[in-house]
């Protein structure tokens, strides 16, 4: 019935975040029309938390090994906005976008759902 997701990141600079997508991270993707780039992502996995606020969405990127991929990342030029941080379930950290959002990235040590 359903055969994937489509994320949509609101942000006050789409080209510089969009070249972030395709030229740091190196997501192929299909240009849907006057470069509005469309990006495939690795595969994904949803959790439902519960909230006493007000509902929201977040994305984090998952990865094996969150060090090296900071590593990485930052010889691109990426700025951390945290320091990696231990929270039991997984080791976490987040990114700066070029259009000023910030990504959440972070290694799980939970089976991944799109392992299954």
């Amino acid at each position: 019935m359903i055969n994937g997701a489509h994320v949509i990141l609101y942000t006050k600079d789409a080209d510089a975040d969009r070249a972030f997508f395709r030229d740091v991270l190196e997501y192929p993707h299909v240009d849907a029309g006057g470069g509005w780039l469309i990006f495939r992502l690795p595969p994904a996995e949803i959790a439902v938390h519960p909230t006493d606020g007000d509902p929201k969405h977040q994305l984090f990127l998952m990865c094996d090994d969150v060090e090296g991929t900071v590593e990485e990342l930052t010889a691109k030029g990426v700025v951390l906005t945290s320091p990696i941080t231990d929270e039991g379930w997984g080791l976490l950290t987040s990114i700066n976008l070029p259009g000023g959002s910030e990504l959440g990235l972070y290694q799980p040590r939970h089976q991944p759902a799109h392992s299954l």
